[in-house]
């Protein structure tokens, strides 16, 4: 391991204790805007290690809020914090590697699947078990010699899991993860993700519109509204 893939790995966040739940991003006063429209504006939150639903119509800024948690975006003013440490304080790359996140449309390479499920590890000059890795996402490994381009748009989100999956990430920030697909598609990529958690211990910020969908996948539910979080109903926290 070179130096860079050292600092890379100090910079992981640690786990709590058993029996602790650990604060994972903390937002303070933090303002986002959109060219000249304001989309989040004076947010406080608290998201905890495990799993969270952030629930709301379209156009309220969830998906902001998603870029925002892996500097994809940067705040116009405030503050987040990712176990305890200012965002600004963390290797962009190595947190994005840490942080991964799942689009809600589907942007694959050109190429194979296999190229796709290994393009962020190589990158970051790692091993990626592309046979493993495509397991995890729900895919046979048959598809790693598939072209990428061939594949459904379910497929396709599978693979873009799957790539997020290989930079061994600690959270996944999931973007409406299952908006394009039919109700078989989306109850299967929900299985997908409730084994995820459950072997890979990995920690979950979900945004949807879905309420239904936030209470089968996450322990708490918070609702953006007009720029702002509040506690919605306690999602059942079936994922212990």
């Amino acid at each position: 391991m070179n130096s860079r893939q050292a600092n890379s790995e100090r910079q992981r966040h640690e786990r709590p204790p058993a029996g602790q739940t650990a604060v994972l991003f903390e937002l303070l006063h933090v303002t986002a805007k959109r060219g000249a429209r304001v989309v989040l504006e004076d947010l406080s939150a608290v998201l905890l290690d495990g799993a969270t639903g952030i629930v709301g119509p379209s156009g309220v800024g969830k998906s902001t809020l998603l870029r925002l948690l892996n500097r994809l975006a940067d705040p116009t003013s405030g503050v987040i914090r990712y176990c305890g440490r200012d965002l600004r304080e963390h290797e962009v790359l190595s947190l994005r590697r840490d942080v991964g996140l799942v689009a809600q449309l589907p942007a694959l390479l050109e190429g194979t699947v296999a190229e796709n499920v290994i393009y962020g590890a190589r990158l970051a000059q790692r091993d990626a078990d592309v046979v493993a890795t495509l397991r995890l996402a729900g895919l046979d490994p048959a598809f790693a010699s598939r072209p990428a381009d061939a594949l459904s748009v379910g497929e396709q989100q599978r693979v873009m899991l799957a790539r997020a999956l290989a930079l061994r990430p600690s959270v996944l920030l999931l973007d409406e993860p299952t908006s394009a697909l039919d109700e078989a598609t989306t109850a299967a990529i929900e299985l997908t993700l409730r084994d995820l958690r459950e072997r890979l211990g990995l920690s979950f910020v979900l945004v949807t519109h879905d309420r239904a969908q936030a209470d089968r996948l996450a322990d708490r539910m918070l609702a953006l509204e007009r720029g702002a979080l509040r506690d919605a109903d306690p999602a059942a926290a079936r994922l212990r």
